[in-house]
């Protein structure tokens, strides 16, 4: 048996259980679905402020570089000298777009863990219809599949997850930093005491 199937089956084991919690199907798939969708939440966020603390020098250089180059161009505009403004604007311009789809890459690296939940839901739920109430009834008169849950219980975990992560062990630190982070990028210190 290879590596991978060992851990997938592993993973199914773990994952399965949380769907066997009660005598009630439903109250077991939202329980799953929703401990599902926060662990992938967790594993996201991680994930990311991993990333951002690996790669603090690369964002700061680009932070420091863009502010650098915003401010020479304003000395240039006010010195009257509109080539030297137009070019160091655009030299300006160039690295916010660097810095720009840097945080681009980074907000998409949260979501990284969802094709693996949505592939293993798939695995254990794609037969399964959920019936839904009037009025969705007369759109959905079929039932509803677990995408249909799990994205709310996705877009629900991120919200829990914003208020609870000042108070999580690891996460709180990764709250500070945030918080001493001004709108500019710049790392204020002193809030970080």
């Amino acid at each position: 048996m290879s590596i991978l199937t060992t851990l997938y089956l592993w993973l199914d084991a773990f994952l399965i259980f949380f769907y066997r919690m009660t005598d009630l199907p439903m109250a077991n798939f939202l329980i799953g679905t929703f401990i599902l969708s926060f662990l992938c939440v967790i594993i996201g966020e991680l994930s990311v402020s991993l990333a951002l603390k690996f790669n603090k020098p690369y964002v700061d250089r680009i932070t420091a570089e863009m502010m650098e180059k915003e401010r020479l161009s304003m000395v240039a505009y006010q010195a009257g000298d509109k080539a030297s403004y137009k070019a160091l604007n655009k030299e300006a311009t160039d690295v916010w777009g660097k810095s720009f789809f840097t945080m681009a890459a980074y907000s998409a690296g949260i979501l990284w863990p969802l094709p693996f939940a949505m592939g293993w839901l798939g695995s254990r739920f794609a037969e399964v219809d959920f019936p839904v109430a009037a009025p969705l009834s007369l759109l959905f008169d079929k039932g509803v599949g677990y995408m249909f849950i799990f994205i709310p219980m996705y877009i629900l975990s991120r919200i829990l997850f914003k208020y609870m992560r000042p108070y999580l062990p690891y996460f709180k630190n990764v709250q500070k930093m945030l918080d001493a982070t001004d709108k500019s990028g710049h790392l204020d210190k002193e809030k970080l005491s």
